[in-house]
């Protein structure tokens, strides 16, 4: 290893990582989830002696191989690479990360270039689901630059469509875990539900606060961290995650009515740290807890009419807009989200 590893530095959707063929690390997750912490500088709040950002968004890891499953190119694991404490988990999928997976697929040449746009299936590992990313392929070459933009990412960028398929229950066994739209923990009406990320769905104003506070003010709220860690580890359980104490699910998201003409404003923690914006499937996952007929997020929904709704799920950077589509039962049948991706560094990495 001393003569270096070879990355690519990538950010993807609001966040930011490193990329990595499943050939260039150690087949041992031991040896890999050390590798990795070394690469990153944790744990170290700083991560001053590695390549992280000092923040969950930008301590992300892809790791990418060719597939051997039909009518799939690649299988992509996402692994979360804490800050500072030496933990690396794969207990969750990123759909930021994500949006780099097809573009870091076809620049390493494990998918060809189909045309001016090109289609990549994608499994995603952690949760043996399925998506497909459309890069922008002209000229033969994955192109970055394009008009696109996303909130919570400066400028713009090529448009990346990705659609989900069959996300419900990914890492719970069921879109509602316990099989009922409301469930109370600690005394707090909650919705416990995975289409894509497992969310524990909290109405703000059940914690004496607006839902509209910046991250920064809720980093500083002691009391409202310390309720919210005390109800997410009873959740754990009851989401079929088991002890989630040292894991990064499920995720917690504080609901309040939509200010800017969205469906509904969120505040999500990853899990501890509030996040600057909110992830792609946890948005996924929050629209869908909107269509549900009760819980604290249909409680606040504006919800559009059609079969085909275009959802706008408001957070602290701005929105994300999500594309719901529904079947004849009104049952989520996919959905999809517009992400962007650019290429940073491609090299070799030092542990």
């Amino acid at each position: 290893m001393s003569d270096g590893i070879r990355a690519m530095w990538m950010r993807g959707g609001t966040s930011k990582g490193g990329y990595f063929l499943a050939s260039d690390l150690p087949q041992d997750h031991e040896e890999r989830d050390a590798l990795l912490l070394r690469i990153m500088g944790s744990p170290d709040p700083r991560q001053i002696d590695g390549l992280g950002g000092a923040n969950p968004l930008t301590s992300k890891v892809a790791v990418v191989k060719p597939s051997d499953r039909e009518g799939v190119d690649v299988d992509y694991l996402f692994l979360q690479v804490f800050v500072d404490q030496a933990i690396v988990t794969d207990s969750q999928n990123c759909g930021n990360i994500l949006a780099g997976v097809g573009p870091f697929a076809i620049e390493r040449g494990l998918v060809p270039v189909r045309g001016e746009k090109t289609d990549v299936r994608i499994f995603m590992e952690n949760t043996s689901q399925i998506a497909v990313a459309t890069v922008e392929t002209p000229g033969g070459k994955v192109d970055y630059a394009g008009d696109a933009r996303i909130d919570g990412v400066p400028g713009t960028a090529a448009p990346i469509p990705i659609v989900f398929q069959d996300t419900a229950g990914s890492s719970c066994g069921a879109l509602l875990p316990t099989g009922r739209a409301v469930d109370v923990i600690d005394g707090v009406g909650v919705t416990l539900i995975d289409n894509g990320m497992p969310c524990v769905i909290l109405d703000a104003a059940d914690f004496g606060i607006s839902g509209q506070e910046t991250p920064k003010e809720l980093e500083a709220n002691v009391e409202l961290k310390a309720r919210l860690e005390s109800i997410r580890l009873k959740a754990g359980p009851m989401m079929n995650l088991g002890d989630v104490k040292e894991k990064s699910v499920p995720k917690m998201t504080l609901v309040s009515p939509a200010r800017d003409g969205g469906v509904i404003s969120t505040r999500s923690l990853i899990p501890h740290r509030v996040h600057d914006a909110i992830g792609v499937l946890g948005a996924v996952t929050v629209a869908t807890a909107c269509l549900l007929p009760e819980g604290p997020a249909a409680k606040y929904a504006k919800i559009p009419e059609g079969r085909t709704k275009s959802m706008s799920v408001e957070h602290p950077t701005g929105e994300f807009t999500v594309i719901a589509t529904l079947d004849e039962n009104g049952e989520v049948q996919s959905a999809g989200v517009l992400r962007t991706a650019r290429k940073l560094a491609d090299g070799v990495v030092f542990p």
